[in-house]
């Protein structure tokens, strides 16, 4: 759809969004507080005076106080668990579920998927929005969907095998604990039909990208979601591998400076901030995601016009500050990657000496590596430490470790380690 009529429909969109949550007592009184209404929405640019969301409202308003249907109308709730206290809340209606599938049924499409494809699902189902999400994407395309969920590493393999999966649909780290465990399990790749990787719930780099892609012979690409929007589907890569398109006729995608709120123009990193149009069961107007990113709107070679994100980098909320500079896990992430010595598995190990902030990065070698010299071992590190020092504008520690050190995720990997919020050593 070419943009201008792409934007009409948005404000179209809008409108009716604001005229619904107005009856929803959270947006009733913020909304009474900024003096903005449904009748004032005359365009797109109106969206910049409309309130943001946090998290903490939803959690305010726990379990159902943000939904704007009523309960005999919601088929399904989902929540996404907190790192303190209650968990954030979302609900769908039968529309809201069916538009979902749709939506992830699009990305799959985007990366070349159809109908005669198997999708091995690896993503956690229960609350967690991924399972299900491309389970009911992967159904609505036609193809085969195998709710393998996460664990038992062994089994998988095993069903990856037998069912012919062409699509893995997981975390980056959880298949490149994969990836790792089919020379361990003695799994012939010959016999894997994989070609698609779809990954996502976390930040991850193209390093991590051209590693996947080599040693799983696919062709990898990023979802993004979060559930308090839908769940994957969001946005995808398409075949081009040129950023992520934003479904723009069912979210409003901005950028805003996280310090502000002020919104930036594409092309500048900063906060993406998304408006729900169509959802039913908790629309949403502006979430703050705290995902770090940057907006293009420049056509894609695919020919799709929707609005590209670059893939997250990290997030506003859990950024580490070191010495006073910002630091992304997946910055640290990206400069590894250039290393072919090193696994993807890693660690960041913040700590704090009297006043002064510290940062160790632990680095997986390969076992081939890791039995070599120690002279060639402490040149390996060096050189780690110095680009990882240029990069990050930081003084940091390298410490090289074994195969298998560092604990490996069936979700969502645990990169930091933050030493600072224990009191230090």
């Amino acid at each position: 759809m070419p943009r201008e009529e792409l934007e009409k429909v948005q404000a179209a969109r809008l409108k009716e969004l604001v005229a619904r949550v107005q009856q929803v007592p959270h947006y009733e009184r913020k909304l009474g507080e900024t003096g903005i209404g449904a009748e004032d929405i005359k365009s797109l640019e109106d969206l910049k005076h409309l309130p943001f969301t946090v998290k903490q409202d939803l959690r305010n308003n726990y379990p159902f106080g943000l939904y704007a249907a009523p309960l005999s109308d919601i088929v399904r709730s989902h929540a996404s668990s907190g790192t303190t206290g209650k968990p954030t809340v979302v609900g769908y209606t039968a529309g809201d579920i069916s538009l979902w599938a749709d939506l992830v049924a699009r990305c799959l499409v985007g990366t070349g998927l159809s109908r005669t494809d198997v999708v091995h699902v690896a993503y956690g189902y229960g609350l967690f929005t991924g399972g299900l999400g491309l389970h009911y994407g992967a159904e609505r395309l036609g193809a085969m969907a195998i709710p393998a969920s996460g664990g038992n590493t062994k089994r998988q393999l095993m069903l990856l095998e037998d069912f012919g999966a062409t699509a893995l649909a997981c975390t980056p780290s959880y298949a490149a604990y994969l990836a790792e465990a089919i020379d361990e399990f003695g799994v012939d790749r010959k016999n894997l039909r994989l070609k698609v990787g779809v990954f996502g719930a976390e930040p991850w780099s193209n390093g991590m990208r051209r590693d996947l892609e080599h040693k799983l012979g696919i062709k990898a690409y990023d979802i993004y979601g979060l559930s308090e929007i839908m769940g994957p589907g969001v946005a995808c890569e398409c075949q081009a591998q040129a950023g992520l398109h934003i479904a723009e006729d069912h979210f409003i995608a901005e950028i805003i400076n996280p310090e502000t709120g002020e919104q930036l123009p594409d092309g500048q990193r900063g906060e993406l901030v998304i408006t729900t149009l169509t959802k039913q069961g908790i629309p949403l107007i502006r979430y703050r995601t705290r995902d770090i990113t940057i907006l293009h709107r420049e056509p894609c070679s695919c020919g799709r016009t929707h609005v590209r994100m670059d893939r997250v980098t990290g997030r506003s909320d859990d950024m580490l500050i070191i010495r006073g500079v910002n630091v992304f896990p997946s910055q640290v992430e990206s400069v590894l990657m250039e290393f072919g010595q090193t696994e993807p598995h890693y660690l960041l190990v913040v700590d704090r000496q009297g006043t002064m902030d510290t940062m160790e990065v632990w680095v997986e070698v390969s076992q081939a590596m890791f039995a070599d010299q120690v002279r060639v071992l402490e040149e390996l590190e060096k050189k780690i430490q110095k680009d990882l020092e240029s990069s990050l504008g930081i003084s940091v520690k390298v410490k090289l470790v074994e195969p298998k050190t560092i604990t490996r995720s069936e979700g969502k990997a645990k990169r930091v380690v933050d030493r600072r919020e224990l009191g230090g050593k």
